[in-house]
């Protein structure tokens, strides 16, 4: 079970800390739950304590873990699915992992898709959500600001 102070990542929204525990009524019922803060944007989620397991909810990862994302993100892309409608479907399935290294993957493919061709609307959606979930679990992970991580991850990118 988690506690406040705890760095956790909520899959496809990202990571962040547990600032407090609280009790709220909604519709006549009493349920605890956990108030996350978000470093990107500054975002406070409630989830109720009760389904913290049911929503995927983990510990972020380790600093190595950190070091291989970035390795990740400085070695040359492989071979790229030519067909956008498998590879959007694809894509959204790694996210939905919530695993670091899926995300990492997901967000240089996109990137490098986007510099040098340009992505669809749903894609560059997908760029997007990449990008966010792997600046919060780095940025919380280094203890290091969204803007500072978003720096590092796109001069390690290699086109």
């Amino acid at each position: 079970m988690f506690d406040i102070g705890d760095k956790i990542v909520y899959p496809m929204h990202g990571a962040g800390v547990i600032v407090k525990k609280e009790e709220k009524d909604i519709l006549g019922i009493k349920k605890e739950y956990f108030i996350f803060k978000m470093p990107v944007g500054e975002i406070k989620i409630s989830i109720p304590v009760d389904k913290v397991n049911d929503v995927g909810i983990r510990t972020v990862v380790s600093t190595d873990i950190v070091d291989e994302v970035y390795s990740i993100l400085s070695t040359k892309q492989g071979e790229v699915n030519a067909n956008w409608n498998q590879r959007y479907k694809d894509n959204l399935e790694k996210l939905r992992t919530g695993d670091l290294y899926e995300i990492s993957s997901v967000f240089k493919e996109l990137y490098i898709l986007d510099e040098e061709k340009g992505l669809s609307m749903a894609e560059k959606k997908l760029l997007t959500t990449s990008k966010k979930m792997l600046i919060s679990e780095i940025s919380v992970v280094k203890d290091k600001s969204a803007s500072e991580i978003e720096d590092k991850i796109l001069s390690l990118i290699s086109l």
